[in-house]
């Protein structure tokens, strides 16, 4: 985590977001979008899936949008990868963290990628064995995604129990982080609590992320549960857009500019000036003017009683 940060908000609305609408963003207009959250102060940029341009022509452009969020200096350049094939090119292209996606749903996993878990697992091993250096000249990082980990729109209930057992076979295999999803909006605080902490009792020290979509408005409250249990980094989307195409109805992910008011607000310093991630919502609504944007704070504005925190050196410095 970058010094002075206490809760990471990572943006995934340049993959997780574009990946859900039909109008294709332009390069460039992507590159703006990296460029302008990283100066905001967002640490770490999920900025495409590699994927067959044929299933998502949005994503045709990943290695130049990769190569672009490189040039950010200090920023972590996340990108989703669905196969070894992806894993592949990704490295080649120099992405310093590869995110691989599970369903611990075995009907989800066969409708999302076509594979069994247990065939995903595999595959998570054959990416594991490609890591090497990157072209950033570092080892990539490789995070296993439990998505479906809160239920499922085809089966329904998920062992809590399964969960666990998953993390810890990524971290087992050795992922470098696990991160758990409530892909569908099923999840509760509750529940989130639960799984959490059973969760990072079984990986121990390694890093665990949440990635919450607001399907029914529990997605903040969510967030407060997580960092109940003890996780300091989360997914977000500007804008709140995306989701799950299996997750009918789905509004989106939690707005990655009202996750940074809650933050900052309740007195965690995440390092992202917030005014400065607002004004990046232009830029959506320029090169998106088709596609609805979520997210309370952009239409409330800040209250007057607002003050984002100090980073965690400067506060101990006083």
């Amino acid at each position: 985590m970058a010094q002075g940060i206490e809760v990471a908000v990572r943006e995934v609305g340049l993959r997780d977001g574009l990946q859900s609408i039909d109008a294709t963003m332009a390069t460039e207009a992507k590159q703006e979008w990296c460029r302008r959250e990283h100066a905001a102060g967002v640490p770490e940029i999920e900025v495409c899936s590699f994927v067959p341009p044929k299933l998502l022509p949005q994503f045709s452009d990943a290695e130049a949008v990769v190569r672009y969020a490189l040039t950010l200096e200090g920023l972590r350049v996340a990108v989703l990868v669905p196969n070894v094939k992806g894993a592949m090119r990704a490295i080649e292209a120099g992405a310093h963290k590869l995110s691989f996606p599970f369903s611990v749903s075995e009907s989800h996993s066969k409708a999302n990628v076509r594979r069994s878990v247990a065939e995903s697992l595999e595959e998570f091993k054959r990416i594991l064995a490609l890591r090497a250096p990157s072209n950033g000249g570092g080892r990539p990082l490789v995070s296993g995604g439990l998505a479906t980990a809160f239920g499922c729109s085809i089966e329904g209930a998920v062992d809590e129990d399964r969960v666990r057992r998953l993390a810890g076979a990524l971290a087992e295999m050795g992922a470098d982080e696990i991160v758990v999803a409530d892909t569908v909006g099923y999840g509760h605080p509750a529940a989130v609590r639960r799984v959490f902490e059973a969760v990072k009792r079984e990986v121990a020290d390694l890093p665990v992320a949440a990635h919450f979509h607001d399907t029914r408005g529990l997605g903040l409250a969510n967030v407060f549960a997580a960092l109940d249990a003890g996780v300091a980094a989360f997914d977000a989307s500007l804008g709140g857009f995306g989701g799950c195409p299996y997750a009918p109805g789905a509004s989106g992910n939690i707005a990655t500019e009202d996750l940074v008011f809650m933050l900052e607000h309740m007195g965690y310093a995440t390092g992202v000036d917030l005014e400065r991630l607002l004004d990046v919502r232009t830029l959506l609504r320029t090169a998106l003017p088709d596609t609805r944007l979520h997210g309370v704070i952009a239409q409330a504005g800040l209250p007057k009683n607002y003050h984002a925190t100090a980073p965690a050196q400067e506060a101990a410095a006083r």
